[in-house]
C-alpha cells in the first residue's frame, strides 16, 4: 500500500479489486475505501470511467483535466489499466482476484461470462471472494437485461411520482439517489458477507440493483400503498402525514419547520400570529386534512420576517427549524467543518482539493484520505507488486 491511512480503519487488510463504473460500484468501492481497505480501480484503456468525460465541469490544466464528477465518487483508491479483450491483461486481472477480498462489479449480465470470468468462475479462482454484483433492475425476472440509468429508476421506482411541487410534476432527486443508495447498500452487503466469511471461510455474491435500492427507501410511502391502500402523489414541500412540516417563505428566502406534536404546535401557533385551539387546526390530524390552508396562513405571517428573524423566534420557543441552504453556505458552516464532511487531499495533478466527506466516525483510524486517481496512475506499481508473486 502507497497510503499510509490505507494501513488504518476498520476494514484495513482488506483488498477490494473495482471494475465497476459509472457510479453506484464505484460509490461502493470509495465507501470500501473510507473504511480503510485497499481499492484498486481497473479501467478501460484510453477513456477509463465513463465519468472521466461526463462534464463540464473539468477542473485543473487542458493537458491534464479531471471531471468533477469522477472526482465525487473515487477517493482512496488506486487505477491501473487493463484491457479485458488482451490475455495478457486478462491474467493479471485473474491474479488480482486471487489475491482479492472483494469484487465489485456492475457489467450487465453475460458479459462476464463471455469473458470466461462469470461469478461461478471467479469463485473457483478464489473461494473466498466476496463479489458485490450491480444492476439496474435485478438479476432475475424480465427486465434483467435491461440497461439501468438513475433517472429511469427514479421513474420506473415511483420515486419521482411522489416528488414535486404537484402530481402534474414528477420530480427526480437533485442527486443521482439510486445510484448512491445502491452503493451503500452494496457496501453494507459487502462488510456483512465479509463478517460471515470469518465464520464459515467461503465467499459468496452480493446481488444488489438500483430498482430494488429504491423501492427499499420508500419507507412509509410505500406502505401508505401496501397497507393503507392508497397511492402517494407529489405535495411539494408540505408532509403528507404531519403538518406544519415543510417549507416556508419568508421574506428574503425559505425555511423548514417541523411542528411534530400538538405540544409543539401550541407553541408555534402564537409565533404565526394563529390560535391553537382553532378546531380546522387543533389536532394533527385536523392540520394534515387543512395543510395547504395552513401553509398560506403561515406564509402570510412569515412574509414580515427575514429567513434570519424567523429562525430566531422558531429556536427559541423549541421549534425545530432551519434555514434551505445553498452548496456554498452549507460548505462554510461551521457544523458541517466539525462533523468533518470536507475532507482534503493532494492530487497528483490538481494539487490540494476538497471533497465532501464520509458521515461516519471512528474512533480509532487516522483522518487523512488519498486523492482520487489519474487514469492508469498506479498501473506500474500494481503491475510491479503482481510480479513479485
Amino acid at each position: 500500500m502507497n497510503d499510509e491511512r490505507l494501513a488504518s480503519g476498520p476494514l484495513s487488510g482488506v483488498l477490494v479489486v473495482d471494475v465497476s463504473r459509472v457510479l453506484s460500484g464505484p460509490y461502493a468501492a470509495m465507501l470500501l475505501g473510507d473504511m480503510g481497505a485497499r481499492v484498486i480501480k481497473v479501467e478501460r484503456p484510453g477513456s477509463g470511467d465513463d465519468t472521466r468525460a461526463w462534464g463540464p465541469p473539468f477542473v485543473g490544466p487542458e493537458s491534464a483535466r479531471e471531471s468533477a464528477y469522477f472526482l465525487s465518487a473515487n477517493r482512496n483508491k488506486e487505477s491501473i489499466v487493463l484491457d479485458f479483450r488482451d490475455s495478457d491483461d486478462l491474467t493479471l486481472l485473474k491474479k488480482l482476484v486471487s489475491k482479492a477480498d472483494v469484487l465489485i462489479e456492475n457489467f450487465r449480465i453475460g458479459v462476464l461470462e463471455r469473458l470466461g470470468i462469470g461469478h461461478e468462475a471467479l469463485l473457483e479462482m478464489n473461494p473466498r471472494l466476496i463479489i458485490l454484483s450491480i444492476t439496474g433492475f435485478g438479476h432475475i425476472g424480465k427486465d434483467k437485461f435491461r440497461p439501468g440509468y438513475d433517472q429511469i429508476i427514479q421513474g420506473e421506482s415511483g420515486l419521482m411520482s411522489f416528488t414535486g411541487p404537484d402530481p402534474e410534476t414528477p420530480t427526480k432527486v437533485g442527486v443521482p439517489i439510486t445510484d448512491i443508495l445502491t452503493g451503500i447498500f452494496g457496501a453494507l452487503g459487502v462488510t456483512s458477507a465479509l463478517f460471515e466469511r470469518e465464520r464459515t471461510g467461503k465467499g459468496q455474491v452480493v446481488a444488489a440493483s438500483l430498482l430494488a435500492s429504491a423501492i427499499a427507501v420508500h419507507a412509509y410511502q410505500g406502505t401508505r400503498w401496501l397497507v393503507a391502500n392508497e397511492v402517494p402523489y407529489a405535495e411539494g414541500n408540505l408532509h403528507p402525514t404531519v403538518a406544519p412540516y415543510g417549507s416556508f417563505r419568508c421574506k428574503d428566502g425559505f425555511i423548514q419547520i417541523a411542528v411534530g406534536n400538538d405540544s409543539l404546535w401550541s407553541k408555534f401557533a402564537r409565533i404565526a400570529g394563529l390560535d391553537p385551539d382553532d378546531s380546522r387546526f387543533a389536532t394533527n390530524p385536523d392540520r394534515v386534512v387543512n395543510r395547504r390552508l395552513l401553509a398560506t396562513l403561515i406564509e402570510e405571517s412569515f412574509s414580515r420576517f427575514s429567513v434570519k428573524e424567523a429562525v430566531e423566534r422558531i429556536s427559541a420557543i423549541g421549534v425545530p427549524v432551519g434555514e434551505v441552504r445553498s452548496l456554498d453556505k452549507v460548505y462554510q458552516d461551521p457544523q458541517v467543518i466539525a462533523e468533518k464532511m470536507i475532507i482534503e487531499t493532494l492530487h497528483s495533478t490538481l494539487g490540494n482539493i476538497r471533497l465532501p466527506g464520509n458521515p461516519l466516525q471512528f474512533d480509532r483510524g487516522k483522518d487523512s484520505h488519498s486523492p482520487p486517481p489519474t487514469l492508469g496512475e498506479h498501473s506500474e506499481s500494481i503491475r510491479e507488486w503482481l510480479s513479485l508473486d
